[in-house]
């Protein structure tokens, strides 16, 4: 089962269960997930003359928090646990918002497991995450992928792989 959500918002100005399963091996296991992830993603854009996106580390730690969040409370949203807006949550952690940027996040969960390829594959025959992954606008993005053993609520105990995806950029 594989299920996908986008989310996309302008920010101008002002405003424009279970413990994850732990160890060397599943570790590096979603690193390297995360990583053909960005490479995938970087080919795909370059196909379509786009610049390719750079990790940053604060994006990154808001996908990761993200991640984690919702296989341990059991949802699959955009927003937070707490209902808070997806694009504040980045927001929080990418800076502060005086010049203004966009944002947008993919999210996706699989069970059991999740590669690059069917991940990328999922979200470009989805027009809404197709439009993020080809949004000329981009120039970083932070990528999370967390595994759970028995991920409660939505994902009713099963093993899945949930994979966050969050992308900024400044205006022109």
């Amino acid at each position: 089962m594989c299920v996908v959500a986008i989310g996309l918002v302008a920010l101008l100005g002002v405003l424009a269960a279970p413990a994850a399963r732990s160890g060397g091996g599943r570790q590096t296991t979603l690193a390297t997930l995360d990583s053909r992830v960005l490479v995938q993603l970087n080919e795909i854009r370059s196909q379509h003359g786009l610049q390719p996106l750079r990790l940053s580390p604060r994006l990154h730690a808001t996908a990761a928090q993200h991640s984690r969040e919702m296989g341990i409370a059991g949802y699959f949203a955009h927003d937070s646990h707490d209902g808070t807006a997806f694009w504040k949550r980045i927001s929080r952690r990418y800076g502060p918002m005086r010049h203004g940027y966009w944002v947008g996040e993919n999210l996706l969960w699989a069970a059991p497991d999740l590669d690059a390829p069917k991940a990328l594959d999922l979200w470009m025959h989805s027009p809404e995450h197709r439009a993020n992954i080809l949004n000329p606008r981009w120039r970083e993005i932070g990528i999370s992928a967390r595994h759970f053993v028995s991920a409660p609520g939505t994902y009713e105990g099963r093993e899945v792989t949930i994979i966050t995806t969050d992308f900024a950029g400044r205006p022109a």
